[in-house]
C-alpha cells in the first residue's frame, strides 16, 4: 500500500507502532480509514487512492 501511495501521489507514508490493532490512515489531519471504526476491515487500496484524490490531493 505504501508503494502505491508514493507512485499514485509522489509523497511517502509514515509508519507510527502502535499496540491493539491499530490502522487508521490520515491525511492533512483528516481521518480517512480507521480499522478499528470499520469492524476491523483494511482499506482497499483503490477505495483508499480515490478517497484521497477527493480531498483534492
Amino acid at each position: 500500500m505504501a508503494a502505491r501511495l508514493e507512485a499514485e501521489f509522489g509523497v511517502s507514508s509514515q509508519l507510527i507502532e502502535g499496540g491493539g490493532g491499530v490502522f487508521d490512515v490520515v491525511v492533512d489531519g483528516a481521518l480517512l480509514h480507521s480499522k478499528q471504526q470499520s469492524a476491523g476491515q483494511f482499506p482497499e487500496e483503490d477505495k483508499l487512492v480515490a478517497a484521497i484524490k477527493g480531498r483534492g490531493a
